[in-house]
């Protein structure tokens, strides 16, 4: 069922703007998130989400946060955004409860709502959405360790610094758990070997990431890793190129190949990345809102991924990731 739909819709994407009219007036969207104008993630993700809603003509709209991360915004966005009668509301479900009405009143009036990005905990078990885009979150954060892990010294303790961006936000309290999973496992399978890591709230502002994982490798110079959530350890990695801190000498991994990201990669400081697509994630709720308006087709969960990239990859995605595709 997923893969008909998704091929479906990029099936009828192919034909252009003027092969999907079918709506009598343009369909009305409206796309409300937890990230502020400045995130570059979220801009791949705008880029994808107006290219599909100009092949389908509908009359869209992105709504940011003035707040990294507000919750509260977000839902004043979002009621704001039905205030409007759209005809479908796409947003980011970053917490369990705070969501819960607003969408569930939405669904009941007939807006359909798909979860974009970051979904409840509990999937549709916890949220009246009708679906899912985005990345499985622990399962992506344990592909990220487990990646990582190959460039772990072969004897020695192993010390771990794992950056929670968003204390309590579902996105990133699963991907530092999935870490935090395989740390687990590496420990119980070298009972020989010290294993160990802990959790920091890193924050989701580069400038920020930087002065608090800073002052923790300055206090713990023998960190073997530090995983962030996002895409912040950017920051990281210009600290230690300021300290002298050779690359590798502190191994660094994170979410998504934002241009400043895929930067550090190719100096060498960033090892690991784990890909979640943030152009599909903008594009593909579009189309399964215009085939569920005007094909009677219920929208599915639609996972996007969680693609290791590493060094070698840099210089091909830097193209892609500065346009805003990757």
């Amino acid at each position: 069922m997923r893969t008909v739909l998704i091929g479906s819709a990029l099936g009828l994407a192919l034909f252009g703007s003027t092969a999907l009219g079918a709506s009598a007036e343009p369909l009305k969207i409206v796309f409300t998130h937890h990230s502020s104008a400045s995130n570059t993630f979220w801009q791949a993700v705008k880029k994808g989400y107006d290219d599909a809603c100009e092949k389908i003509g509908a009359s869209c709209q992105m709504v940011f946060t003035q707040t990294e991360g507000s919750v509260e915004q977000q839902l004043s966005n979002m009621e704001a955004a039905l205030a409007s009668k759209p005809d479908a509301l796409l947003t980011s479900i970053v917490d369990d409860k705070a969501f819960d009405d607003v969408i569930a009143r939405a669904t009941k009036d007939g807006v359909e709502v798909i979860g974009v990005n970051v979904d409840d905990s509990e999937g549709a078990k916890g949220n009246a959405r009708v679906a899912f885009v985005g990345q499985g979150f622990r399962r992506a954060g344990y592909s990220l360790g487990k990646a990582m892990s190959e460039n772990f010294p072969k004897e020695g303790p192993i010390k771990v610094l794992v950056g929670i961006s968003a204390p309590g936000q579902n996105w990133s309290e699963a991907r530092g758990q999935g870490v935090m999973d395989f740390l687990t496992e590496l420990k119980a399978a070298n009972p020989g070997r010290e294993v160990s890591w802990e959790r920091i709230d890193s924050g989701t502002d580069l400038a920020v990431t930087s002065d608090r994982v800073g002052a923790y490798l300055n206090a713990h110079p023998d960190t073997t890793a530090y995983f962030d959530t996002g895409f912040w350890h950017a920051a990281v990695a210009r600290v230690l190129k300021d300290r002298g801190v050779a690359p590798g000498q502190v191994l660094l991994g994170g979410f998504d190949l934002v241009p400043e990201v895929v930067q550090q990669m190719q100096t060498g400081y960033v090892q690991v990345q784990v890909d979640q697509q943030p152009y599909m994630q903008g594009f593909m709720p579009v189309m399964q809102v215009y085939l569920a308006k005007n094909f009677g087709l219920a929208p599915a969960d639609i996972d996007t991924g969680q693609g290791i990239v590493r060094p070698a990859d840099a210089d091909n995605i830097m193209d892609l990731s500065a346009q805003g595709l990757r």
